[in-house]
């Protein structure tokens, strides 16, 4: 059997947010109602020094995000999403976060026209990865992973955040502001600006 052969594809649906703080702390919160791990959520974090840390809530979910991403510390804790209308909450061991949604913007719009079974395509985002590098810069829909992964992000969704109140470890990160620096747990960033967006990401596992 060929190495390609060997590859298999794991598919998760849900949201993923990029936030900023004006502490200098940025977020990036993974809910999956869909995963080949069932319904979870995870949080990855970078502090304002560089330090990256990833939140998850077990661990099958942490040595499969730990060894796809890059991070300096991984924490198992128990992660909660509650998503009531535009306000999503967030709780995952030491963070507590909330933050609002505002009106899609023209882009949420066109991603929300796309069919599903094709945003959920690897050839779809290999074909949309050049117009989200220009669009926003830092953004990738293709690339490689750890572990000589493969990965793909099939836009569905894209929504503003408006508004955002976070605390890690009893501190107060500020209020919400651009992604800057750009994170650095993989191959690409989230939008400069904070925002939710709805997608499907495909990985695929090394030949093994």
């Amino acid at each position: 059997m060929s190495g390609a052969a060997r590859r298999r594809r794991l598919r998760f649906d849900g949201w993923i947010a990029g936030l900023g703080t004006t502490s200098g702390v940025r977020v990036v919160v993974g809910h999956w109602p869909a995963s080949p791990f069932g319904p979870f959520s995870d949080v990855m974090l970078e502090r304002a020094d560089g330090e990256r840390l990833l939140l998850a809530p077990t661990p099958e979910t942490a040595d499969f995000i730990g060894s796809t991403y890059t991070f300096d510390t991984v924490r198992i804790v128990p992660v909660d999403v509650t998503v009531a209308g535009r306000v999503w909450t967030v709780t995952a061991g030491p963070l507590r976060l909330r933050f609002a949604t505002g009106r899609r913007t023209v882009l949420g719009l066109l991603l929300r026209a796309v069919p599903a079974p094709l945003a959920r395509r690897p050839v779809w985002s290999a074909l949309t990865d050049r117009p989200a590098r220009l669009l926003m810069p830092g953004v990738r829909t293709r690339g490689s992973a750890g572990g000589g992964r493969r990965e793909w992000y099939g836009a569905r969704d894209l929504r503003p955040v408006t508004s955002l109140s976070a605390t890690f470890e009893a501190r107060d990160l500020g209020a919400s502001a651009p992604v800057e620096p750009p994170v650095r747990f993989g191959f690409g960033s989230v939008p400069r600006r904070p925002a939710v967006t709805r997608v499907t990401t495909t990985v695929e596992l090394g030949a093994g």
